[in-house]
C-alpha cells in the first residue's frame, strides 16, 4: 500500500531546523524520523533524557542527520527558554516547533485528583502555551521572516469526550490557541495549525488509554469507516507536509486524520460507558503498577 511510504521529495525540508517535544518515542519520533529523512536538524525534547540519547543515536546512524537531545520539562518556561538558547546555539536558528508533548489517561472523572487533573492541563495546554509563547517571541524579536507552529491536538477537542476529560480539555485550548495565533502573529511571518489525529497506536500512550485486555475488548477498527488503524508514517507525511514551503498558504487549518472516524461516533472514549466499577477498581490497579516501573 502507497500510504505508508514518503510522501514528499527528499530535500523537502534542507537546511529547516525543528524543535519536536515529545521527540523520543511513539509519534514524535516518527515525525522526527521523516523530517531527518527530508534533510532537517532536529532538537528532540522531553524529561527523560536517556531516552532522548538512545533515540538521537539510532536516529542519527539511521538517516544521517542531526539531532539535538535536550531535557525539557515543558510545563516549566524556564526550561523552554533553556531549550530554545541551546538549539539556537547548536544550529544557529528554529524554523519550526511542533508541540507534541502530551499526557492522557482513562479514568472516570470524579475518581481523579486535582492534581491529577492539574498534571494533564499543564503539560498539554501550559506546555505547549510555553513553547509556542517563547518561540514566537524569538521570532519576532530577530525579525524572521518565515516559522511555523505545529500543533498535535485530536478530535475530540471539537466534541469533548468522557474519560479522558482533563485531556479534552487542555486540547480545545490548544486548538483555540492554533487559530486564534494563526490570526495574531501572521503578520510576522508565523504559520500555526493542527493536526487531530485519531487511533495511532504507539507502545507507551496506547497501553496507558488501553491497558490490560482493552485493546481486544474495545477494538478502535470497528469506530472506524476505513477499518485500520493509523500508520505512524501517514502522520508524518502530514507533519512534513504542513513545516514545508509546499503548505506556505495554509494557516489556522486543523487537519484531521482519523479514517472518519470522529464522523462516525464523536468522543473516542465514550464507549468505555460499558466498564463496570469492578473493572475500573482493576484498570487502576493496573495503570499505577504500569507508573511504579
Amino acid at each position: 500500500m502507497e500510504y505508508n511510504r514518503p510522501m514528499l521529495r527528499e530535500d523537502a525540508l534542507k537546511g529547516e531546523v525543528i524543535i519536536v517535544t515529545g521527540g523520543g518515542s511513539g509519534l514524535g519520533k516518527a515525525m522526527t524520523t521523516y523530517f531527518l529523512e527530508l534533510g532537517a536538524k532536529v532538537v528532540i525534547s522531553s524529561r527523560n533524557m536517556d531516552k532522548l540519547l538512545t533515540t538521537a543515536k539510532a536516529l542519527e546512524e539511521k538517516t544521517g542527520g542531526r539531532i539535538l537531545p535536550v531535557a525539557c520539562d515543558v510545563r516549566h518556561y524556564d526550561q523552554v527558554e533553556n531549550m530554545l538558547a541551546a538549539a539556537v546555539k547548536e544550529f544557529g536558528k528554529v524554523d519550526a516547533l511542533v508541540n507534541n508533548a502530551a499526557g492522557n489517561f482513562i479514568s472516570p472523572t470524579e475518581r481523579l485528583s486535582a492534581n491529577a487533573f492539574d498534571t494533564i492541563i499543564d503539560i498539554v495546554l501550559k506546555g505547549t502555551k510555553n513553547c509556542t509563547l517563547a518561540l514566537g517571541k524569538h521570532w519576532i524579536d530577530v525579525k524572521q521572516k518565515r516559522a511555523t507552529v505545529l500543533n498535535i491536538v485530536t478530535t475530540y477537542a471539537w466534541t469533548g469526550s468522557a474519560y479522558v476529560v482533563p485531556s479534552a480539555t487542555a486540547k480545545a485550548g490548544v486548538l483555540a490557541l492554533t487559530r486564534s495565533l494563526a490570526v495574531e502573529w501572521a503578520k510576522y511571518g508565523i504559520r500555526t495549525n493542527a493536526i487531530a489525529p485519531g487511533p495511532f497506536p504507539t507502545e507507551g500512550a496506547w497501553d496507558r488509554l488501553m491497558p490490560g485486555n482493552l485493546k481486544d475488548e474495545f477494538d478502535m477498527r470497528k469506530k472506524i469507516p476505513l477499518g485500520r488503524l493509523g500508520e505512524h508514517q501517514e502522520l508524518a507525511n502530514l507533519a512534513a507536509y504542513l513545516i514545508s514551503d509546499f503548505s506556505a498558504f495554509i494557516n489556522g487549518e486543523v487537519v484531521t486524520i482519523d479514517g472518519g472516524e470522529w464522523l462516525k461516533g464523536a468522543g473516542e472514549f465514550n464507549m468505555l460507558e460499558k466498564i463496570p466499577d469492578e473493572m475500573w477498581d482493576m484498570l487502576e490497579m493496573m495503570i499505577r503498577s504500569k507508573k511504579g516501573k
